[in-house]
C-alpha cells in the first residue's frame, strides 16, 4: 500500500505561497485537495491550510481569509515585546473560529497532523484527528484551539491556554517542515515502509536573512531582533532563521530517506521577508502560482503515479 502525504511548512504570512500552490492544483484536478492524499500536515500557518484542507475548504477561500485577517492579526500592542507580546491573538482567534467552529478533532475522521509544543512540561506534541491511532490524547480539543496552539509564536503571540491543562506554543519550534513527523507516523501507526512513502512538501518561501558582520562583538536583542526605522517594528529574524534552519534540514534528511519519492516545492525569495510582513502576500502568491506552473509537471507525475 502506497501512501501520499502532504506536508506544509510554518512560515506567518508567507503562508499564502503555499495556498496559492494548493490552489492551483484544485483548478487542475478539478477536486478538492484532500482528495489528493491519504494524510496531512501543517505546522503554524501550515496548519491552518492542513485543516482548512481536512474540512474540505476550498483554497481560494483560505487564500481570501488570509488577506482578509492578516493585516488585523499583525497590528502590533508592544514595541518590544519585554512586557508583553508584540500581538494579541484577539484576530486569529476570531479568524479560526470563522473558518472551524465548533468541530473538534474528534469530528474529523481523516488523517490530519498540528504540531505544537506543550511548553507547561517542555515537550513537543501533535495534535491528531479521529483516525484510530492510540497516541491520540485528546480528540474534544476544538481544531480551532489546535491550530492557535501550532501558531503561538513565542514572543509575537501568547501562548495558548488549553482548557486551563497546559499552555501550548508554536509547533515550528520543533517541527517547522512537518515531513518527519509524518513519517515516523506511517512507519509506526500506518505499518506503511519507506518505500511505500510519497510526500509533497510545500514550503512558505527561502529567505536570504542576512546577520551581517559588524564591529560590535557584543550581540543582543537589537542585533537578534533589529527594529525596523523610523516605526520601531520589532523584525523577527531570529525566528525566522530558526524556522528556516529546522524546515531546511528536515527537507535535506527526507531526500535522503526517501530519495525521488520526496518532492520538495519552495522557492528562494532573494530577500528578507518576515512572517509578519502583510504587504508581501501579493508577491508571495505570484511566486506560488509561478512556482506550481515550474514544477506542475513532476507535480502531476507525483499525484498520479
Amino acid at each position: 500500500m502506497k501512501m501520499k502525504i502532504l506536508c506544509i511548512d510554518g512560515g506567518g504570512i508567507r503562508g499564502v505561497y503555499a495556498v496559492a500552490i494548493l490552489q492551483a492544483m484544485e483548478e487542475e484536478y478539478n477536486q478538492p485537495i484532500s482528495e489528493l492524499f491519504d494524510l496531512i500536515a501543517g505546522t503554524s500557518t501550515g496548519s491552518i491550510i492542513a485543516a482548512s484542507i481536512s474540512i474540505k475548504m476550498d483554497m481560494s477561500k483560505v487564500l481570501n481569509s488570509y488577506k482578509k485577517f492578516g493585516e488585523k492579526i499583525f497590528v502590533r500592542q508592544a514595541k518590544f515585546g519585554l512586557f508583553k507580546s508584540i500581538y494579541s491573538d484577539k484576530y486569529l482567534r476570531k479568524f479560526f473560529y470563522q473558518a472551524f467552529g465548533e468541530r473538534t478533532l474528534g469530528d474529523i475522521s481523516s488523517p490530519l497532523l498540528i504540531p505544537a509544543v506543550n511548553v507547561t512540561k517542555g515537550r513537543p506534541y501533535v495534535h491528531r484527528s479521529n483516525y484510530g491511532n492510540k497516541d491520540t490524547k485528546d480528540l474534544s480539543v476544538k481544531l480551532w484551539d489546535a491550530v492557535l496552539s501550532s501558531c503561538s509564536a513565542p514572543v509575537y503571540f501568547p501562548p495558548n491556554n488549553i482548557d486551563n491543562h497546559y499552555l501550548s506554543i508554536d509547533g515550528g519550534l520543533w517541527a517547522n517542515n512537518p515531513s518527519m513527523v509524518c513519517i515516523t507516523e506511517a512507519l509506526d501507526y500506518f505499518k506503511i515502509g519507506l518505500s511505500d512513502i510519497n510526500i509533497l512538501s510545500i514550503g512558505t518561501g527561502l529567505q536570504t536573512i542576512d546577520f551581517t558582520i559588524n564591529e560590535n562583538k557584543y550581540w543582543g536583542v537589537k542585533q537578534w531582533l533589529p527594529f525596523r526605522l523610523p516605526s520601531m517594528k520589532v523584525t523577527p529574524k531570529l525566528l525566522d532563521l530558526a524556522l528556516q534552519l529546522s524546515s531546511e534540514s528536515v527537507s535535506y534528511q527526507c531526500e535522503h530517506l526517501l530519495g525521488r519519492q520526496y518532492l520538495r516545492v519552495n522557492k528562494e525569495l532573494n530577500a528578507e521577508v518576515p512572517f509578519d510582513e502583510v504587504s508581501s502576500m501579493d508577491k508571495l502568491i505570484h511566486l506560488g502560482k509561478q512556482s506550481y506552473e515550474e514544477q506542475k509537471a513532476v507535480i502531476k507525475d507525483f499525484i498520479t503515479k
